[in-house]
């Protein structure tokens, strides 16, 4: 694809205009490490909403999405409409927590909960995380579509995005990260809004004038949500309605409700109310993928099947077919906004968690201003590690793919951790430490033992036959196990030091009375019958 002067106008206009819009939004801000790292806990609702959906739509899920598509249809959707369950959780059960115990990081709730063990093990693992899964592979899967796109070298594209997310990222902070993610929001929406309309117009000119002989086009189940448990496409490739249901919430738990670089956008709300509707607005939003994403690769299978080598080439192809000149710039500011979003929201998480849950430490006398430079020096150094890290990204297969078989590997002994940290009073700290040991190593060997450019061999996928979703599954019974006998085998925890932290504690009012029917409960309510309704219809 070529690009044209217009287009090339467009994507200039929004990278200056995006720098621009993070440095003034903290212009007459003082840099204090709450303003920094939280904000300075004034974030609404709306905007705690908006971000989330932001930071968690990367260019890996505008391209994936698309390309599961056309390859499996509307189950890929599962992913996203299963994330609103979670949020839900992170709304009902944790904000409430994260705000009440006024903590920083994700890993300090640990401390509050156990000890400093486990808080020091998850800042590691969520460090980690966010280096090598959140920017590195992200970095990569953006610059790998701008060369297809557009031409772009992919390493001059991988410099020119890290600059221009580290300017307004290293400078403005928490707040400058929200902000900007709301603006990318609406260009995120709008854009793929655009691409779904110009493909359906182009479905009906085809001559399919209902949904009926839509599906008479696809292959068979591209148009239904649950498939059954071989998967119309295969058990291997395809996902299963079993693995989503008891698979996902393992993933979902770990990124929607303990995840530093999503979380910290609730970490930085106003007041308990905004921390509860924030993940409930971002709830609702993700009820928009399936129609605006994945959609559009559904209905290229039939306008362009002859055109697609490959299912990754779907993005490209649709918007190389359908977006006239000047659209396909408002589309390249989408890709840049999901992009960027995701980056900007791993470099905060990464200088909150160095500056708070290790330097500050290490040095409880560490002064303000002193924490807000090592911020701003670790999201430096991280993106510098990370340009590093995103040029090894050719060497995975499918890209969309690691990443979720990289969170099969993190997630599990951090779900259990937290859910049982919240849920089960008799959880100790000897338990939490070392299930979060014996997951992270246990989660290594599997995924190392499933890569095939290490192992030679899918042994657990294919050797087992044992999908990944499920593979997470089974991690999470099997250190939900290990939780619990050590728990019963060491001694109880002090009553005192766990009010705050477990749910039904004196100090935790999880349910209010209330006259007004606007709750967070309520609104909950009203989300999960809609997503009831939604599955109803479309499975």
């Amino acid at each position: 694809m070529k690009i044209s002067a217009i287009d090339l106008v467009v994507i200039l206009v929004y990278l200056i205009g995006i720098v621009l819009v993070g440095l003034w939004s903290t212009r007459k801000s003082k840099m204090t490490s709450e303003n920094y790292f939280l904000a300075g806990r004034g974030l609404g609702w709306a905007s705690i909403g908006a971000a989330l959906f932001a930071s968690n739509i990367s260019t890996i899920h505008l391209t994936g999405l698309a390309a599961d598509g056309y390859r499996l249809g509307l189950v890929a959707g599962n992913w996203e409409w299963m994330a609103t369950f979670t949020l839900v959780l992170l709304g009902i059960v944790f904000a409430p927590f994260y705000f009440k115990t006024k903590i920083s990081t994700l890993p300090e709730f640990l401390e509050k909960r156990f000890d400093g063990r486990s808080r020091t093990l998850l800042a590691f693992m969520a460090i980690l995380g966010a280096l090598f899964i959140h920017i590195g592979i992200s970095l990569y899967a953006g610059a790998v579509v701008f060369q297809n796109f557009f031409g772009l070298n992919v390493y001059v594209s991988i410099l020119v995005i890290s600059a221009v997310t580290t300017i307004y990222t290293v400078a403005g902070g928490l707040k400058a990260v929200v902000i900007t993610e709301n603006v990318q929001t609406v260009i995120l929406l709008v854009g793929s809004l655009i691409l779904t309309f110009l493909a359906v117009a182009a479905v009906v000119d085809t001559g399919i004038d209902s949904v009926e002989s839509l599906k008479a086009a696809l292959k068979p189940g591209q148009l239904e949500m649950l498939h059954s448990g071989e998967s119309l496409i295969g058990k291997e490739e395809g996902y299963p309605w079993y693995a989503f249901l008891l698979g996902y919430p393992v993933l979902g738990i770990w990124y929607w409700c303990t995840d530093q670089t999503i979380v910290q956008r609730v970490l930085g709300a106003k007041s308990e109310k905004d921390a509860q509707y924030g993940p409930l607005f971002a709830g609702l939003l993700k009820i928009l993928p399936v129609f605006l994403l994945i959609l559009p690769g559904v209905l290229a299978y039939v306008l362009f099947k002859e055109q697609i080598a490959h299912p990754n080439d779907t993005l490209p192809v649709l918007i190389n077919q359908l977006l006239p000149i000047g659209l396909k710039g408002v589309f390249a500011a989408a890709l840049l906004a999901a992009l960027m979003s995701t980056i900007a929201a791993a470099l905060n998480s990464c200088s909150t968690l160095v500056a708070v849950d290790i330097v500050k430490r290490i040095k409880p006398d560490t002064p303000d201003l002193r924490q807000v430079k090592i911020g701003r020096y670790t999201a430096v150094v991280v993106m510098i590690v990370a340009i590093l890290w995103s040029t090894q990204g050719g060497k995975f297969g499918s890209i969309f793919q690691a990443i979720n078989d990289i969170a099969a590997a993190f997630a599990p002994p951090i779900s259990v951790v937290f859910l049982l940290g919240v849920f089960y009073k008799r959880g100790t700290k000897e338990a939490s430490f070392y299930t979060l040991v014996f997951g992270f190593v246990m989660g290594l060997v599997l995924f190392i033992l499933d890569f095939e450019p290490i192992s030679g061999f899918k042994y657990v996928t294919d050797g087992l036959g044992v999908h990944f979703l499920m593979r997470a599954w089974w991690m999470f019974c099997i250190c939900m196990v290990v939780f619990i006998l050590i728990s019963l085998c060491t001694p109880e925890p002090d009553r005192e030091l766990i009010e705050n932290t477990t749910w039904g504690g004196s100090k935790i009012k999880m349910v209010k009375k209330s006259k007004d029917w606007i709750t967070p409960k309520n609104l909950a309510i009203i989300l999960i019958v809609l997503m009831v309704v939604l599955y109803a219809i479309m499975g």
